[in-house]
Formats: C-alpha cells, structure tokens, sequence
C-alpha cells in the first residue's frame, strides 16, 4: 500500500515537468501565442476602494511575485524563440509581470486582457478578440499576453495557477491549450 502511495506520487510530480517540456518544445520554434497568469500576487479580488488607474488600490505582486517574474523572463530567454510581443491587461499585477519578465519596451496594455466572469456576453467577446488574435498572429517570435486567472478560465474553460504559461491555438474545435508550463 505504502510502495502504491509512493508511485502515484512520484507520477504526480512528474506529470508537471512533462507538460513544462512540452511547452518549451512548442516555444522553441517561435510563432507560438502565450496566455500568462501573473506573478504571485497574495489575496483575491480586489480592495474596495479600487481603481484601475491607481496601483496602491489594487491587489498587487508580492516579492515572491516580482522574483517570479523575473524568472519567468530568464527562462523565456533561455529556452524559447524570442519573445516578439507582449500584451498585459491593465491591471497593475499584470502590468508588473509583464515588465519584469520581458521588458517595459515591449509591452502594451489592452482591456480585453482584464478580468472577466465566465459564461457572459463579455467573456464571449473577448474570447473572440483572443482567437482573432491567435489567428492574426504570424510573427516568428512569442506573443505573450499577461492576463488573469479569471480571464483564462472564461475563454479556455480551465484553471491555471498565478505564474502559469499556457500555450494556445486554434483547432478544430476552437481555442486549444497546447501545453502548459509551471514556474515553480
């Protein structure tokens, strides 16, 4: 019993590190399009007496986040094609993650990137500006785009967890995720 609880841990563990290969295989060739959780930002939804346009009103990155961040850049540039453009919701979580990761230069904002509830009108219409988006999308590099955990759900009908790579395309069945890669 003990050996059958040690096994199905160790295939636990492993299945992360599988999905994580498989994305950097995907990225290594470039023409990839990537939905990015931000960093680690402690806390759910946000204060009160928020606004968009105030950072210190928002639920923001951790230390924890920011080094995530960091490192979420470091490995891009070591293991994928390069990253050619990278949008970021308004958030300032998002924001943060994005220049941290990849540079402030090369990231733009957009607002169908922000948080969204699942099974709305919105939520349909900015999953068709994401697949509009996969589609227009023929640059040799990475198009990253940093967005929510809210977002991601709404558009791919999964969970991904602060910090999470997704790699995306359009199948025969719409909006696929490809593979998955998780920064620890």
């Amino acid at each position: 019993m003990i050996r059958a609880l040690i096994i199905i841990a160790a295939l636990a563990m492993a299945l992360p590190a599988h999905a994580t290969e498989a994305g950097w295989a995907l990225l290594r060739n470039g023409g990839q399009v990537v939905l990015l959780n931000h960093a680690n930002a402690p806390g759910s939804g946000e204060p009160a007496a928020f606004d968009i346009e105030v950072c210190r009103t928002q639920r923001n990155l951790s230390e924890q986040g920011r080094q995530q961040a960091r490192r979420i850049g470091a490995l891009f540039a070591a293991r994928a094609a390069p990253v050619q453009e990278v949008l970021a919701s308004r958030y300032c979580r998002t924001k943060e993650t994005a220049e941290l990761a990849f540079g402030a230069s090369l990231v733009e904002t957009v607002d169908w990137l922000d948080p969204v509830e699942p099974d709305t009108p919105e939520a349909e219409e900015r999953a068709q500006i994401l697949r509009e988006t996969i589609a227009d999308y023929t640059g040799s590099g990475i198009l990253v785009l940093v967005t929510h955990g809210d977002f991601i759900q709404a558009v791919l009908g999964a969970r991904s967890r602060e910090g999470e790579a997704i790699v995306v395309n359009m199948g025969e069945n719409g909006l696929h995720a490809a593979a998955r890669i998780v920064f620890n």
